[in-house]
Parts: structure tokens; sequence; C-alpha cells
């Protein structure tokens, strides 16, 4: 074998992790995510709530319409990713190279470590074991020949699964009959396209190969070669220099039409999105403000800028386009820096921004000295909370029902 690959797929995350910190949730369907009486969606959910068709990403006013019975939870991410990290500590011990997709899902290069199928299976098993033993979880986990094939395999045996597809024609011989979505590539939009042609299985991908790529462009030759075995992708490890953009939006839970307070949570996102830029050392060279409005049509604005990485640059330019909008009621707001790279000069001053001010730090405490007389809260001193997405969430609702506007 060229390559042998493990993917590790922690069974329900989030709502595992729950259960196991509190046993009295155990054998109940429940739903992490917005609270029924929130805007939201379900981040996920146990495999009890599953059985009632809740899933991750859905509604949650329809999820407590399938289970109004289930146990509903914020989710706490410090939490999971403390765990995220002990996960990792494990799983690296195994691999070469480590891919990680999401908190709880990695792909492992474990060629040289193990050898032949054999030693994979001993590692896999291994992975399992100790995620189990050490941290009271468990994970389904793939082992195949490719990337693809490893995913499918971890799937296939869901929860706490193991699965093995050594070889293309394993892999293909599993999934020939099986809806085209068994592909990992292929979106709803994609499968539609290729319903209306008649094209169903990956059988059909197959047997029409020219017809998926005049439908599909370069990701329908992608797709045959997948429905062939074909993906010589290696683990590549994600390093967070690499980003194209990096961005923060928030849902409000009731419509927002006051502007002043959505140009106030832009200075909250803008701080946001610079702590997280200086944290991997990169600068923007654009800005993005993106709205959604209460009748579900989003919009995006952006301007090119001068390599930055100053929160008050990213909000002024933000402010500046969103003066700019029509002026209807808000569902959600985002700002984002995007056309990233390590190369940059800061902005230190800002032509009219703040007068008299004396660089980013003086910069950053009129921003928030502003916002603390306008909502009564200390928001220099709880900065780093507000980083974090719960309270950032928490901290905007509150300013949603304190705004000026509002008290009139």
């Amino acid at each position: 074998m060229d390559q042998i690959i493990i993917h590790v797929d922690m069974d329900a995350f989030f709502a595992s992790v729950e259960i196991r910190d509190d046993p009295s949730l155990r054998g109940k369907p429940l739903i992490i995510g917005s609270l029924p009486h929130e805007r939201g969606v379900v981040a996920t959910c146990s495999y009890e709530a599953r059985r009632y068709g809740v899933h991750s990403a859905m509604n949650i006013k329809e999820a407590y319409r399938l289970c109004p019975h289930g146990v509903y939870m914020h989710p706490n991410f410090e939490k999971y990713k403390a765990v995220s990290d002990q996960l990792h500590e494990i799983w690296n011990t195994y691999a070469s190279a480590s891919q990680y997709i999401a908190l709880d899902e990695a792909y492992l290069d474990v060629t040289q470590r193990a050898g032949d199928m054999d030693g994979a299976r001993s590692i896999a098993r291994a992975i399992k074991q100790r995620t189990l033993d050490e941290l009271g979880l468990t994970c389904s986990v793939g082992v195949a020949y490719s990337k693809t094939a490893a995913k499918t395999a971890s799937e296939e045996k869901k929860p706490d699964g193991y699965f093995e597809i050594p070889t293309a024609k394993d892999f293909v011989d599993l999934i020939i009959d099986r809806d085209v979505r068994v592909l990992y590539t292929v979106g709803e939009k994609s499968a539609e396209k290729l319903y209306a042609a008649g094209i169903r299985t990956v059988r059909d991908i197959r047997s029409k190969p020219e017809e998926v790529a005049h439908l599909l462009g370069k990701q329908g030759r992608w797709i045959t070669q997948l429905a062939f075995g074909i993906d010589d992708r290696k683990v590549v490890p994600y390093r967070p220099d690499e980003a194209k953009s990096i961005g923060r939006e928030v849902t409000f839970q009731k419509d927002v039409e006051d502007y002043g307070l959505l140009s106030d949570v832009l200075v909250l996102l803008s701080l946001c999105v610079e702590h997280r830029t200086r944290r991997v050392g990169l600068y923007g060279r654009g800005v993005t403000l993106k709205l959604t409005y209460a009748d579900m049509k989003s919009i995006s604005r952006s301007r090119a800028i001068y390599p930055t990485d100053s929160a008050a640059t990213i909000y002024s330019e933000a402010a500046a386009m969103l003066d700019k909008v029509d002026k209807r009621a808000v569902r959600l707001v985002g700002v984002s820096l995007y056309n990233l790279s390590k190369d940059g000069a800061v902005q230190l001053a800002l032509d009219g921004f703040f007068e008299g001010s004396g660089g980013d730090e003086a910069q950053r405490a009129a921003m928030l000295g502003r916002l603390g007389e306008r909502y009564h809260l200390d928001f220099a001193s709880n900065l780093e909370k507000i980083y974090k997405a719960d309270t950032l969430h928490r901290t905007v609702e509150y300013m949603r029902r304190h705004s000026p506007e509002s008290q009139r």
C-alpha cells in the first residue's frame, strides 16, 4: 500500500462529553445548541435524539417540534476544546502527520509507523481503547488506503465502530450501488444536478463520466475519480497561517433595526477578528461586512485596504460599509479579514477616526470606553472573556436588550 490512513471521528462529541460529565443525561435525547425559545441550530445531539429525526445544523424550532421532551443545552466550547486537545495528544502518538478537520475529527497518516494493515489495525484498536480508558469517550475509526475511503470506513459502523477498506476495489465494491451523496464532496446542490440528469448512484457516475464532468466541471471530474476509488491526497497538517480569511459573526435572538447597535456590535466583532489574526501572525488586505436580513436574504460588502491586523481599521471599514447598505431589520451581522499573509504593516493611525489617538492601545481603549458608557459594562476588563463565542453572544444579547434605542 502506498499509504495507510486512519480517520477518527468522535461519536456525538459535544453530547458525549456532557453525558460523561453528567451521567444523569445518559439515555436521554440530548440536544446541544440553542434553546427551544432561541434562534439558532443544533450543534450536535445524542443518538437518542437522532431517533426522533433531530440532526446537526437543524433549526432548533424544528428539533423541538420533533423532540419536545428532549434535554436542550448551550454548548460549552471551552470544555470541548480542552477535551479535543487531550484527544490530539493521543492521536499524535501514532501518526507521522495529523490533519484535524474539526475538534473531534482527524485524518492520521500511519503508513510508516504501521507498516501494513495488521499494524494499522493494532494502532486503530489502541486509539479506540485509549480514548475510552483515558477520556471516557467512544470514537469510530476507519482504516483505508485513501482519505475518502478512510472517512467512509469510519461511518460504516457508527457509533463506537471500526471498519477497514484496504484497496480501491474494496471501496468501489462497498459503495457502487449507493446514492451519489456517499461521496463526501457531493453536496446537496451537486446531488440535485446529478439526480436531474438521472445520475443517482456511484455506478451511474462511473457509466457517465463525461456527462458528470459537463454538469459539474472540475468537481465532476474529481467525483468521477472518487467513483473509481482514485484518491491520492496526502494527510496535510493544518496551519493557521494558511487561512484564507478570519471572521466572526453573531445571530441576534430578535431582529435588529437599530443600526447604532449594529455599529457597536461591529466593534466587538472587529476586536475578536484582531485577536484571532494576531494569534497566528497574519495581516489582511481586505475587510468584508456580512448581513443577513430578517427575510433571510444575505449580503456582503468588501473593501481592499492596506495590510492590517488592527481592530480599529477593521471596524472603521466595516462601519463605513454598514452606513451604505439598505436599512432593514437584521438577523445576523459579521465581519472578516481576507487576503491574509504574514507580510504587512499595521496601520497605527486612521484619518479622522480618533482625534489625537496614540496607536492601537489608545484606539482600543477609546472604542471600549465608548461602549462602556453606552451599555454600562466594563468591556475592557472582560475582553478576554468576550473573545469566547458563548460570552460574545451573551454580551451582544445584553447590548440588544439595553441599547439606548431599546430604552426609549
